[in-house]
């Protein structure tokens, strides 16, 4: 079999061997919550590239830097925060840039017959 399939996911075997971890620390980290692998039909763990990604960014956090997995929560949570926030401030950022546009060229939505949706700008290079 091989070592890895075509859509990019791996066994937790292959897991096991590439990160130098034991299968049972992957289990407790699924059980802790910090890892959701993907399940095949016959219920065979399978970790696709954001998966280990984060794996990566766990074993950084424990072996580099001696964080327990309390901290790694933490780390982990901050960290999804911001990506939030991240796509939030981008999408406030549309809409200031919509109504810059809107004042430069003349357009009052809120006066207009028909409201249409703010499309996304393209940056013109």
């Amino acid at each position: 079999m091989g070592r890895t399939r075509p859509d990019g996911y791996v066994m937790i075997s292959i897991i096991s061997e590439r990160y130098n971890i034991h299968p049972q620390t992957l289990r407790l980290y699924e059980r802790e919550g910090l890892l959701v692998p993907a399940r095949t039909g016959g219920n065979t763990r399978l970790y696709g590239p954001m998966e280990i990604r984060k794996l990566e960014m766990i074993l950084v956090l424990t072996r580099d830097l001696g964080v327990n997995l309390a901290g790694v929560e933490v780390v982990l949570n901050l960290q999804k925060e911001m990506e939030k926030l991240e796509l939030e401030f981008g999408e406030l950022l549309v809409m200031i840039r919509q109504g810059l546009l809107d004042r430069r060229i003349g357009i009052d939505r809120d006066k207009a017959l028909v409201k249409a949706q703010t499309r996304q700008l393209q940056r013109i290079k």
